[in-house]
């Protein structure tokens, strides 16, 4: 019920707003050369990513013992979500290397927003839930299995979707309602939308604040908070054997560099209003593209457990 209720909000605003039915991607290079070795090249990157995500995904899914541990329930969230992130963008600019004409059309850059807020949104959630996971085993060992009980597991998994859901369609519904009537040219390989708002036919700088404040805020905000738990669990460790230091200071090395790396790139994107950076597609392609690839690697591929499990599968 609620789906056709937003479906038809869209068909009323989209019958109103705007003369424009598609947009052109300009992509990521204009020579023909360029774009075949780039096609080749992410090619190769979106297999390995959606091979090596899913393939996380199974080796937990068939081990009852590593499922039933909330660090590795989370690790199959993030996985899916890494996934998700990198299919609602990969498959199209591969086929746009490949194509003389890179157009998309207006709902298909509608969705293609959706999707990148939707499952990036839900990851910072997913993130946060892992920082919590790690501090709770870490300092309150003996009230573990009493915390982090699966009815909290399956709550936090629920608020992720939740939220990543109410963070992009909050900025779909005003988007959907810009009027284009000029230029429909992106200068980017996918439909970006702080890009989408510079060819809107209107003021949009009130937009790109709410933007900035729904998406670089609370990137900056939660980043920051997870840069404590480190420090707090460090202090925690302050009396533990070296040995217990050893492990403990691992995983949260491999959490630590997972955050950064998507953090980084968000908050260099959505933290000021936009800028004409050079390289901001760079910074676009890390951050959707070669994230969702080395999050794997970095958080399960080092991991006994997970190796152990990929090998009986």
């Amino acid at each position: 019920m609620v789906s056709v209720t937003v479906l038809s909000v869209f068909w009323k605003i989209m019958q109103n707003q705007s003369f424009i039915t598609e947009f052109v991607l300009l992509g990521i290079s204009q020579n023909p050369d360029v774009q075949k070795i780039v096609f080749v090249i992410f090619l190769l990157v979106y297999i390995a990513t959606i091979c090596g995500n899913l393939l996380i995904v199974a080796a937990i899914i068939s081990s009852p013992t590593l499922l039933g541990s909330p660090m590795y329930f989370f690790l199959v969230f993030l996985s899916l979500l890494d996934a998700g992130l990198n299919s609602g963008i990969a498959p199209k600019m591969l086929i746009d290397c490949l194509s003389e004409k890179k157009t998309i059309s207006f709902g298909g850059c509608m969705m293609q927003i959706f999707s990148a807020h939707f499952f990036a949104g839900a990851e910072v959630i997913v993130l946060i839930s892992m920082a919590y996971d790690r501090y709770v085993a870490i300092c309150k060992p003996l009230h573990y299995t009493s915390i982090m009980n699966s009815r909290l597991c399956g709550i936090l998994i629920a608020v992720a979707w939740a939220g990543g859901f109410l963070h992009s369609i909050i900025q779909i519904l005003f988007t959907f309602q810009l009027p284009f009537c000029g230029t429909n040219i992106i200068d980017h390989f996918m439909c970006d939308l702080f890009q989408v708002l510079k060819i809107a036919c209107t003021d949009t700088y009130s937009f790109a604040i709410m933007v900035v404040a729904n998406s670089g805020f609370f990137c900056i905000l939660i980043f920051s908070m997870l840069l404590v738990s480190p420090a707090v669990i460090l202090f925690s460790l302050r009396n533990h054997s070296a040995e217990g230091k050893r492990k403990s200071l691992f995983t949260c090395g491999s959490h630590f560099t997972v955050v950064v790396l998507f953090f980084a790139p968000c908050i260099f994107e959505y933290a000021w209003l936009p800028v004409a950076f050079s390289f901001d597609k760079i910074v676009e392609m890390f951050c959707t593209i070669l994230t969702p690839l080395l999050n794997p690697l970095i958080y399960a591929f080092r991991n006994k457990e997970v190796k152990n499990a990929m090998s009986k599968l």
